[in-house]
């Protein structure tokens, strides 16, 4: 499939999410044919001509102005992230190119994760590959380093393995934002095979994955907050940031970090000291839970 239609199926799906009362429209007395907007209905909203927007829903080889696409945007209600995409969509099919070489890790970013080893961090590269990260994210995650390196990627392990549906306490709040964030990714690398053998293989094996990429959602990684519950040391609540590193732009450093004195960081604490052979053996995650119920709960 070409970046082209991409972007048209894209703009089909923004438009399906809309209804005209979102869109301040009258919904007439009719019944609707399609869910969402009409095609003149957006064209209308956008200031465009109805066969204009239809070219660029069809992904006709036209080239529409930033203002046009600007324009397009507000019709649609799309957020920064949508908006960022609907651009790389279009400008990726205009430029494209080989896929990009495979990625390494620079060693002061090695040193760097050694540095901050008293919290959680990755170095996640394209399609959210699994680059690099100490021992805390490999305890607390899985152990990347002991898999295939065709499995060590983050929205693989999220969507496919048992274990991050029962260490995630959102599990279905993160495995979306995977797959909007790995949509993201696509448009800005649409001829990257190994990205588009990994969206078949999830689509294969996950339900979820099929019907959340059918809805071409678009996240950014931003900042946020994730609950877990680790089976050593029960449940914690981190903080999550994203760095973007302007060397490598398609690496991103991410730190998992809880409040000082909180439980959530006594959790964190004990799980090195267990990591590194400091701590015995702890109980079980139950056995933990009911011990130091009060220190595990978290809003």
């Amino acid at each position: 499939m070409g970046q082209s239609a991409e972007f048209g199926k894209f703009l089909k799906a923004m438009r399906s999410r809309i209804t005209p009362e979102m869109a301040g429209l009258p919904s007439g007395p009719a019944s609707r044919r399609v869910p969402g907007l009409r095609r003149e209905e957006v064209a209308r909203l956008a200031d465009v001509s109805t066969d204009y927007y239809t070219r660029l829903e069809q992904g006709r080889n036209i080239h529409p102005s930033r203002a046009v696409l600007g324009s397009v945007g507000r019709a649609l209600n799309l957020d920064p992230g949508e908006q960022a995409h609907m651009i790389a969509l279009l400008e990726n099919c205009a430029n494209s190119r080989p896929s990009s070489p495979a990625q390494t890790v620079r060693p002061a970013l090695h040193q760097l994760l050694d540095a901050v080893g008293n919290v959680p961090a990755l170095i996640l590269g394209r399609r959210t590959d699994v680059l690099a990260g100490n021992g805390l994210a490999f305890l607390l995650f899985v152990d990347f380093p002991a898999m295939p390196a065709a499995e060590r990627n983050l929205t693989r392990w999220i969507h496919l393995d048992p274990g991050a549906r029962e260490l995630f306490r959102d599990w279905k709040t993160v495995a979306s934002e995977a797959v909007g964030g790995l949509r993201a990714d696509i448009g800005r690398h649409p001829n990257d095979a190994q990205a588009n053998q990994l969206v078949g293989e999830l689509a294969v094996q996950s339900e979820h994955f099929r019907r959340w990429w059918a809805g071409h959602r678009v996240a950014a990684a931003s900042a946020g907050t994730v609950r877990l519950h680790h089976p050593v040391v029960g449940d914690l609540e981190l903080s999550v940031e994203n760095l973007f590193l302007p060397d490598d732009p398609d690496q991103v450093l991410r730190v998992y970090s809880a409040k000082p004195g909180s439980p959530s960081a006594d959790a964190l604490a004990l799980l090195g000291s267990y990591g590194a052979g400091q701590a015995p053996a702890p109980e079980p995650a139950g056995a933990l839970e009911n011990t130091k119920a009060s220190d595990t709960q978290v809003p």
